[in-house]
C-alpha cells in the first residue's frame, strides 16, 4: 500500500484508517495543487481562516490531524480529511482542476477496496507511480526492494519494544550515520533537498540505495541474531548494521576512487537528466 500517489505528476500524502476503512488526505497537499501557490501552508491557513469567518463551523468536524510522513522520513502532524471532507474543501478553491481532481479522489478510494482484496495490486501501482514520475525500471526495482527491507526492519524494531516515530527517527539517524556520515537531514541538505515533502530516497542513485539497503538489512540481522530488546539494545544494533555498509562503501570508494554519496538528485525528469550528463561529457 502506497502513501504516496500522484495527481498530474503532482504528491499528494494520503494514511489509510483501518478503522474507518478510508483513504484520509493531506490538505496542504491538495491546496498546493489546485491553487498552484507557492506556500500552500499559508494558502490553507487562510482558507480555514475565511471559511471559518462565513460560518462553516462544520469544518473543523471534518478536520483531523494525523502523522504523516514528511521528505526527511519523520512523522508530523499535518491536517487531514477523507475524500467527503475534501470534496466540501475543494469548492471553496476557485480552480480549474477541482472536477477532475474530484473524479480522480472517487478513483483513489476504489482502488484502495481492490488492494484489499489483492495486495499485490498495492505493489504493482506503486511501481506505476515512480514510473509516471520517469524514473527507470532498475532504479525502481532497487527502490521497491529498499522498501520491503526497511518494513522488515521497522517491524522488527516494533517486535523488540522500539517506540513508533521518535525512536524510530533516532535509530534510522544512526543507520545513516554510520553508513554515509551524515543523518538523514544532513543528507537532505547535501543533495539541496529543501520541500518538506522530498523523500530523501526518491533522490538515491543506485548505489546510494544500495548501501542503505545493506545498512537497514544488517542491522535487521544484528538485532534478531542479538536479541535486541528495548532501545538501548536496538541502538547498538543500528550502529552496528550501519557500519556493516560504512566499511563496505569505503572499501568500495578506496578501489573505484569515486566517492559513493553524490549530490546528485531527481529533480528533473532522471531520463533527461541522463541525456543531459551525457550531452555534457561528449561536448
Amino acid at each position: 500500500m502506497s502513501n504516496l500517489i500522484l495527481f498530474e505528476s503532482k504528491q499528494v500524502r494520503r494514511l489509510w484508517s483501518d478503522e474507518k476503512q478510508r483513504w484520509f488526505f493531506s490538505i496542504i497537499d491538495v491546496c498546493e495543487i489546485l491553487s498552484e501557490t507557492d506556500n500552500p501552508r499559508r494558502y490553507w491557513s487562510d482558507l480555514k481562516r475565511k471559511l471559518k469567518n462565513e460560518g462553516a463551523d462544520e469544518l473543523y468536524e471534518i478536520i483531523v490531524q494525523l502523522k504523516i510522513e514528511a521528505g526527511d522520513g519523520k512523522k508530523r502532524e499535518t491536517d487531514c480529511a477523507d475524500a467527503e471532507g475534501l470534496f466540501r474543501i475543494i469548492q471553496s478553491i476557485p480552480s480549474p482542476k477541482a472536477e477532475p481532481f474530484k473524479r480522480w479522489l472517487a478513483k483513489v478510494g476504489y482502488e484502495r477496496l481492490e488492494e484489499i482484496e489483492n495486495p499485490e495490486l498495492a505493489a504493482k501501482r506503486m511501481r506505476e507511480i515512480y514510473k509516471q514520475k520517469g524514473y527507470s525500471d532498475e532504479w525502481i526495482e532497487k527502490r521497491m526492494r529498499g522498501i520491503n527491507i526497511r518494513d522488515e526492519l521497522t517491524e522488527e524494531w516494533k517486535k523488540r519494544g522500539v517506540k513508533e516515530q521518535k525512536e524510530y527517527a533516532i535509530l534510522t539517524a544512526e543507520i545513516s550515520k554510520a553508513t554515509f556520515g551524515m543523518t538523514p537531514a544532513e543528507y537532505k541538505a547535501f543533495k539541496e533537498l529543501d520541500k518538506p515533502k522530498d523523500n530523501l530516497r526518491d533522490h538515491m542513485t543506485d548505489l546510494e540505495l544500495i548501501f542503505t539497503m545493506l545498512g537497514e538489512a544488517s542491522t535487521t540481522e544484528i538485532a534478531r541474531k542479538k536479541d535486541a530488546q528495548g532501545f538501548a539494545d536496538n541502538k547498538k544494533a543500528a550502529i552496528k548494521g550501519g557500519s556493516v555498509a560504512g566499511n563496505a562503501r569505503r572499501d568500495l570508494e578506496e578501489k573505484s576512487g569515486t566517492k559513493v554519496s553524490t549530490k546528485e538528485n531527481y529533480k528533473e525528469i532522471p531520463e533527461i537528466k541522463t541525456k543531459k550528463i551525457r550531452h555534457d561529457k561528449e561536448s
